[in-house]
Formats: structure tokens, sequence, C-alpha cells
């Protein structure tokens, strides 16, 4: 049986990144001078790897995934956040894209889950509100999010408006509006894939929280 292409790249797209961030935790726990050499020969290949599979530069994909030097390579992690209000979801267009999103972004150092997205909320959308409940926490690798070179948690919350304010675009988008769920706009899928606004209204009426 002759196998799907798009699932053969991503099979070896997991195993480049795995490769890499095993790489870069030797890099930084090795002593001996000798292994070091073979690591980096390792990050080396793994790097070029990525930029064969995401057909681009290697400058570029030594730019799009940072180093993990200072200690044991992990996932980022991004946050994204739903406010429902009469049977519509929030979404806020992308200035970088022109494409639609529920706020939110990369998780901030210093921050807890539910400060981050209560921050990007009110940064994206003008909106002050308390994080409720995490509905979904997702390995996008395992998601038809589209192919990335590094590694994501994405994690998802119901949030709730704290006054009656109308909310309004921050400095990186430039529209808002509220969305019913059979009529969604252009999504911005690197940041959330229909699935995701989908178990937000499920979250709403009482679904359980899912996780990978």
């Amino acid at each position: 049986m002759r196998q799907d292409p798009t699932a053969i790249e991503e099979t070896w797209l997991a195993r480049a990144k795995r490769l890499l961030a095993l790489a870069e935790t030797g890099q930084h726990f090795i002593e001996n001078p000798f292994d070091r050499e073979r690591y980096d020969e390792i990050a080396v290949i793994a790097r070029s790897m990525l930029a064969d599979l995401g057909r681009v530069p290697l400058a570029h994909i030594e730019g799009l995934i940072p180093k993990h030097t200072a200690g044991y390579a992990t996932p980022s992690v991004d946050i994204r956040g739903a406010v429902i209000r009469d049977g519509c979801i929030l979404l806020v267009r992308e200035r970088s894209d022109g494409k639609w999103a529920m706020p939110g972004g990369f998780a901030d150092i210093g921050s807890s889950p539910a400060e981050n997205i209560e921050r990007e909320v009110w940064e994206e959308a003008g909106l002050r509100v308390e994080a409720r409940q995490l509905y979904a926490l997702r390995h996008k690798a395992r998601h038809p999010y589209p192919a990335d070179a590094r590694d994501f948690y994405k994690l998802f919350f119901l949030c709730d408006p704290l006054n009656s304010g109308e909310p309004k675009p921050g400095t990186e988008t430039s529209d808002l509006a509220f969305f019913a769920s059979d009529a969604l706009p252009e999504l911005s899928l690197t940041r959330n894939i229909p699935a995701d606004i989908q178990a937000a209204f499920s979250a709403n009426t009482g679904h359980p929280t899912t996780f990978d």
C-alpha cells in the first residue's frame, strides 16, 4: 500500500524535532568535549533535516528554533482565550496575516497560564476577563495545524468578562467581532483551527476538558 506523502513528511518532521531536542539537551549537560562535538554534529544534521522538510534555507530554521543550551529542551507554550457571548465567540483579526483567531499568544515567563491569557485578551481585545476553565490542552503536532518546525503545547481557556465594556482592537489586531459557530471567518490556522473553536462552544455547555 502506498503511504500518504503528507503523513510521511509529518512523521519525519516529528523525528527531526525530537532529534534536535535531544541534541540540545545533550549539549547542555555533557562535559566531555569529544561527546559535545558529537551532539553539535547531531544538532546540525537535525536542523538541516528540518530545513529540507520545510523547503526553507537553513539560516531560517536556525532563527525559528531557539537553542536550549541553557537547560533541558521542552515544548513552547501557546495560550488562547474563548470569550462567548449570546452564543457567539470573540475573534480578533491578526495584523500579521489578516486572518482571525481567539486572542492569545506565547506564554510569558513569570506569569501563570491564567494570568497570561487574561493579559492577552486585554492587550488584543481591550476586554478585562477572568479565566474560568481550561477546556483543552493540545500537543500541536498531533492535530491538523500547519506543519511547524517548533514544538508547542496549546492551552485553551474559557474566559468571562469582568465588566460590560465593549471590546476594541489592540496594537497586534486590526479588527474584532463575535461569530456564531456556523459562520466563522477565515481562521489563522497556525493559531487556531475550527476544532478549537467548536470545542470552546462544547465546553461552554458543560463538556469536560480534553487533553492529549
